[in-house]
């Protein structure tokens, strides 16, 4: 096994990034050493290179979480997991390890928790594995948020109803598999551009969330449907307005549930009888073991398998490899719309 390895490193806040040598980590007792092959790149990730975020990394640092690649050795502890060779999918994120950077994604070996990786089916490449991380968890970790339980199968007896805002984007598209796949009526919104994309993945309904009247098209179709809408997620900024005005004429008598994933605005608008919560997995370590457990090897792992979920949204492919990484994340940040930017290692 290699003792060093390349990695994209991050001297200080605001970077840039480098490439450099950094020692090859032994895996803990519940962890997995991976060799990465492809990450895909978050918003969050150009947010902490500049800025930095909570918790503080170490610096040098490594950032990223979204990776796919090869299992290269497996800790003691570790029964869940295929064994060396196989290839995977995990979110091999440095937050809940203290910025530890033996823990980010930006670097050719990384560690990652044991519950946290997903066996890739042959049929998908790397580059379609490394985009489901983070997105995945974002998107499962907002229905447990809201009390829905990821076993939950509605049926059209049920009338039950969701509303995505935001639904174009890597959580957003993930968010539409996963309410489908919970018997949800799902109905989204994106620009008309994603319109066939967000209906591929699962939405019975799109809309464009430009529209002037976008709020009663939303509110007139649930009507005519004849479904509740008492349940909706913010996938992006800007969105709980618009959402709240809906769920003003849908909900009913119905105690009204909104999980929003961006960070929620001090002020931010209310709806009587109406919770409305940050989006962000359990801090207590066993119960976020737990639930990860439940998302990357129940809920993905069998949707993996069954073909039921799929690699979304489309995929912008960088070059480059970890040198190209700084490149990427500054496209990133100049704004993408319905793609997911991808760095093969």
């Amino acid at each position: 096994m290699a003792t060093e390895h390349d990695s994209a490193i991050l001297p200080q806040p605001g970077g840039p990034l480098a490439v450099g040598k950094r020692s090859t980590p032994e895996p803990g007792s519940n962890e997995v050493l991976i060799e990465v092959k492809a990450v895909a790149l978050n918003p969050c990730d150009y947010y902490q290179r500049d800025h930095g975020m909570p918790p503080v990394p170490i610096y040098p640092a490594v950032l990223g979480s979204d990776i796919a690649g090869v299992v290269v050795k497996l800790g003691s502890n570790v029964t869940t997991v295929p064994g060396p060779g196989s290839r995977v999918t995990a979110f091999a994120s440095s937050f809940y390890q203290n910025g530890s950077p033996d823990h980010g994604a930006f670097q050719k070996f990384t560690l990652a928790q044991s519950e946290a990786v997903t066996p890739l089916p042959d049929d998908l490449s790397f580059e379609e594995g490394s985009v489901f991380p983070m997105a995945v968890a974002t998107a499962l970790t907002a229905w447990t948020t809201i009390g829905i339980p990821l076993d939950t199968r509605y049926t059209p007896a049920d009338k039950q109803a969701v509303l995505i805002w935001g639904a174009s984007s890597s959580v957003g598209t993930l968010a539409v598999q996963s309410a489908r796949a919970l018997g949800f009526t799902v109905y989204a919104t994106a620009s008309p551009s994603h319109h066939d994309l967000v209906k591929k993945l699962g939405a019975d309904a799109v809309f464009d969330y430009k529209d002037s009247d976008v709020v009663s098209q939303i509110i007139s179709t649930v009507k005519k449907d004849g479904v509740q809408l008492h349940t909706a997620h913010c996938v992006v900024s800007g969105a709980l307005q618009p959402t709240l005005d809906i769920l003003k004429e849908t909900k009913g008598d119905a105690t009204a549930k909104v999980v929003h994933s961006p960070v929620l605005p001090e002020g931010h608008p209310t709806l009587d009888n109406t919770q409305i919560i940050f989006n962000f997995p359990p801090m207590d370590e066993t119960v976020r073991s737990k639930h990860f457990y439940e998302v990357f090897h129940g809920w993905l792992n069998s949707g993996l398998k069954s073909g039921e979920i799929v690699p979304s949204p489309n995929i912008q492919i960088e070059g480059g490899g970890l040198d190209g990484v700084h490149a990427a994340l500054d496209k990133l940040k100049g704004g993408v719309s319905g793609t997911k930017i991808v760095v093969p290692i």
